[in-house]
């Protein structure tokens, strides 16, 4: 399945166009699911339908999707204290009844994210469109299963065979129990979980499509979103530029001439909203495939606006990128680490080896990535930032490598 991730800044009108992409697939033919992440009924607004909590078909070859997260939240836990049922006997604890349970923070997101993975292993559709939240939010998203995964084997290390056979007397010793096998199988079934939501997000068949407003604001937004998504290894697919204004301005849309027939002067605001437009389409072209969809001059409603916006068909997914590029051997002997960052400021690069793993930090993103087995007999000699590469430098270490001729 082609799965196509849709983000951008808050207000840049990116629901409308998941739901104008989702409808040009759909009408072209190929079965396409649209879920959203929204608990409002955005989806619903911009297609001039309502959506519920269950997959429900909008068209023909059309189906879209807001999960409950309230409702699998309740879900979730009412299952975890089946399992746990003789540990919270133990602890004296009192069951919660579902009608009670309210979502943590979290937990929509969570939700969200194995809505995500059940929708994109379905045999049932084509292509799934995701309309995301807003970036800040968003990026965040994206990053969860690989941050969660990384705690849970930190907390919870699937090589437990030692505390299986010490568990006995660990107990005696220390007078109370010990963790549970539910405790490792919980871990290992939310790894799997999680390890399945990032195989969706890494595949070589999803990409992301951003949407913005072009102006300042937006071009902000732009350059920093390229940023985060490149430190992810997430492919950007192209670049839609929302609400982009004609070269010739409407009359309609102009102001009335005012009682007494002098010129106005208030539509300079929106000669100036044209220079930035123009502006930020110019740098934007330099570096993604760019897709200017129209103002209509009032917001969309119903398939007919959605049709009038023209939004780009689905193009094939990129190329996968391989992040990072490893072991490139440098000239003097020492191996080179390329990790693509686009966008990324000499300054705001901050980079610390702890361990067997390497924190990278671009701007404020972070992240934490686990150095391949020949990298870790080596130590960093050095890095430097060119053509939109962090290029990561590590010299072998003599007390970890063989010595030549043995």
């Amino acid at each position: 399945m082609r799965t196509l991730l849709i983000t951008g800044p808050g207000g840049s009108g990116r629901t409308t166009i998941a739901a104008a992409t989702a409808q040009r697939a759909a009408a072209a033919g190929t079965r396409t699911l649209l879920l959203g992440a929204d608990h409002t009924d955005t989806l619903g607004a911009a297609l001039g339908t309502g959506t519920g909590p269950a997959p429900a078909e909008a068209a023909e070859n059309l189906t879209v999707w807001r999960p409950d997260a309230a409702d699998r939240f309740r879900q979730d836990l009412t299952a975890f204290q089946s399992r746990a049922a003789n540990v919270l006997d133990l602890l004296g604890a009192a069951r919660l009844d579902a009608e009670e349970v309210t979502p943590l923070p979290g937990a929509q997101e969570l939700s969200f994210l194995r809505a995500l993975r059940d929708a994109a292993l379905s045999e049932r559709y084509d292509l799934l469109v995701v309309d995301l939240p807003p970036l800040p939010q968003a990026l965040p998203l994206l990053a969860l299963p690989e941050e969660l995964r990384r705690y849970l084997r930190r907390l919870l290390p699937p090589e437990r065979q030692a505390a299986r056979a010490l568990r006995p007397v660990l107990g005696r010793l220390a007078g109370i129990p010990m963790p549970a096998e539910w405790l490792y199988e919980t871990a290992a079934r939310w790894d799997m979980e999680l390890a399945a939501v990032e195989a969706v997000l890494t595949d070589r068949h999803t990409s992301v499509r951003l949407v913005a407003e072009p102006g300042p604001a937006g071009a902000d937004a732009v350059r920093a979103a390229g940023l985060g998504l490149a430190l992810r290894g997430l492919r950007t697919e192209s670049l839609v530029a929302n609400r982009v204004l004609p070269d010739t301005v409407p009359d309609s849309w102009l102001p009335h001439p005012s009682p007494d027939h002098r010129p106005s002067t208030s539509f300079a605001p929106l000669l100036t909203l044209l220079a930035q437009q123009r502006k930020a389409l110019a740098e934007w072209q330099t570096e993604y495939d760019v897709h200017c969809v129209p103002h209509l001059g009032r917001d969309p409603h119903g398939t007919d606006d959605l049709d009038a916006l023209a939004v780009p068909g689905v193009n094939p997914a990129p190329a996968p990128v391989e992040w990072p590029v490893t072991d490139a051997l440098a000239t003097d002997g020492v191996l080179v680490w390329h990790i693509p960052l686009p966008g990324a400021v000499r300054d705001d690069l901050d980079l610390i080896r702890r361990g067997d793993e390497l924190v990278v930090t671009a701007g404020p993103f972070r992240r934490i990535v686990p150095l391949p087995s020949a990298l870790r007999r080596c130590t960093v000699a050095g890095a430097g930032l060119r053509e939109s590469e962090l290029r990561v430098r590590f010299a072998p270490d003599p007390a970890l490598w063989p010595a030549a001729g043995r």
